[in-house]
């Protein structure tokens, strides 16, 4: 053996467990100088500092359970809703970001609770146990308080489009009490977010049941809307007129689930609400129709319109065919119809 082959075989063997880069290689007489240089270059930056290696797991998903205080309803996720990571996950055939997990302990049946990766661990878990795809769960292990856990779950998921916002709004109503004292300003700080972006996420979560309920799911509930409705859930009146309308709508919504049949959209409940809180409570019902009396033979004598504060204008047909004594007669009739306690 060389001496140049000796040296390379020596110090592949001290870099053998750093990192490694795979690089394109032309030929194969050019593989070995690449790859010592290539482990050379990942041990330099490893030892630099520019680079921290990690070690990752694959495990079975069914020793990792949910963390109580996830930010994502793992009950609503579904084929559909994670069809684009499932469509990955079948191409590769393995998952390509890990999932951010704590171990626990006293559970026999967990090992580990996932802090980030709801739709990694259904989707994976869906593979094995539906398609039985010889297929595990890879995972980031990591030690965590509650606090860092929320706030690590939140970085994560906040620019992503398939948690809705109602979602992410309970997430924080529930943190910014359980963490940081009630205090939305020392919540805010340490989110790096401002103040107002999160009051309007707060203002979302504190959105009465029957209001939640009147959208059909709760995916479709957006922050906007509850700004839209914040003013009117203020005012007692306003406030009662929605949420009996709220009420109303939950039930068509209910029905419409139950049918199989599309749910009416988000901007049509925020303005059936906004009228519902608009409408005029004096107003009432709308105000009966006129009536047009007739005698026995059909002919019209004379028209009832009702008017506000308990009168009645009665407006007479002078050219009817019918005799004064029907005039009488149905005019007695009406008006002890219309005053029985005479």
């Amino acid at each position: 053996m060389s001496t140049t082959h000796k040296n390379r075989s020596i110090l592949a063997n001290l870099v053998s467990d750093a990192p490694v880069i795979e690089t394109p290689r032309a030929a194969a007489s050019e593989a070995a100088p690449a790859r010592v240089g290539d482990r050379l270059s990942a041990l330099a930056r490893v030892t630099s500092g520019e680079y921290a290696e990690k070690t990752f797991r694959l495990v079975d998903p069914a020793r990792c359970r949910m963390w109580a205080r996830h930010n994502r309803a793992y009950a609503l996720l579904t084929v559909d809703s994670c069809a684009d990571l499932l469509d990955s996950l079948r191409a590769q055939g393995a998952q390509e970001f890990p999932a951010v997990v704590r171990r626990v302990e006293g559970d026999p049946d967990h090992d580990w609770e996932v802090i980030c990766g709801a739709r990694r661990h259904w989707s994976v878990s869906h593979l094995r146990n539906v398609e039985h795809r010889e297929i595990k769960f890879l995972i980031d292990e990591r030690e965590l308080t509650d606090e860092q856990a929320f706030r690590i779950s939140d970085l994560e998921n906040r620019a992503r489009q398939d948690i809705s916002d109602y979602e992410r709004a309970v997430d924080y109503r529930d943190a910014v009490q359980t963490f940081y004292g009630g205090v939305a300003n020392r919540m805010a700080e340490r989110l790096e977010v401002s103040k107002n972006w999160l009051s309007r996420f707060l203002d979302l979560a504190k959105l009465p049941a029957e209001v939640v309920q009147a959208f059909g799911d709760v995916r479709h509930l957006r922050e906007n809307h509850a700004r839209e409705l914040k003013p009117f859930l203020t005012e007692a009146a306003s406030r009662e007129r929605v949420l009996g309308a709220a009420r109303d709508l939950a039930a068509r919504q209910a029905g419409r689930l139950t049918a199989g049949e599309a749910l009416i959209e988000a901007p049509k409940v925020v303005a059936a609400l906004k009228a519902a809180a608009s409408a005029d409570p004096k107003a009432g019902a709308a105000a009966p129709a006129a009536t047009t009396v007739r005698n026995a033979a059909g002919a019209a004598l004379f028209t009832l319109k009702p008017k506000a504060g308990g009168r009645v204008v009665l407006e007479i047909v002078l050219g009817s065919a019918g005799t004064n004594g029907d005039f009488l007669a149905a005019f007695e009739q009406e008006l002890a119809r219309l005053r029985p306690a005479g």
